[in-house]
């Protein structure tokens, strides 16, 4: 049985064995605990029933007026847990929360390389918005695909 629930302050000294896969952003004290503070609702994670963290979602719903969009900003899964559908389920709790603020599109920003992660995303129904170039940067550069998917509020949104 997994459990859903917001992540706390007291989390961030136990996801470790998320962010020790090499695919996995990894951020510094300051980065998640400015999301905590701005975002909480959606800063969520799925926990065993022995209390370990299986994985997590960071995410924002942002914008102004009328027009808001949802970005998720991570998404990690803890290789032990894989291929359980924590992904879509965190992944839906994200886009529930954009649909209920009318967000008209969640987009998110993948590793080219990542084509399982990239594999899920198509599967979910979202495609490649643009190309970033050295979006990653590191040893190597490496390219993102911006890819989104609409909400209710926005049909028209339509792959190119």
């Amino acid at each position: 049985m997994t459990a859903f629930r917001p992540f706390t302050c007291d989390d961030l000294f136990k996801f470790n064995n998320v962010n020790f896969d090499p695919l996995t952003e990894t951020y510094n004290l300051k980065f998640y605990t400015q999301y905590l503070a701005k975002w909480p609702e959606v800063f969520y994670l799925a926990e065993s029933p022995n209390e370990h963290i299986m994985g997590y979602i960071i995410g924002k719903v942002e914008g102004e007026d009328d027009n808001w969009h949802g970005h998720v900003t991570t998404l990690s899964i803890s290789p032990d847990y894989r291929r359980l559908g924590l992904a879509a389920l965190l992944m839906n709790f994200l886009e529930n929360f954009s649909e209920k603020k009318h967000a008209y599109f969640v987009d998110l920003f993948v590793r080219k390389s990542n084509k399982l992660a990239f594999d899920i995303y198509t599967k979910m129904g979202y495609f490649v918005y643009r190309n970033i170039r050295d979006y990653y940067r590191g040893d190597q550069d490496e390219d993102a695909y911006d890819m989104r998917k609409a909400l209710s509020c926005d049909k028209s949104l339509i792959p190119y």
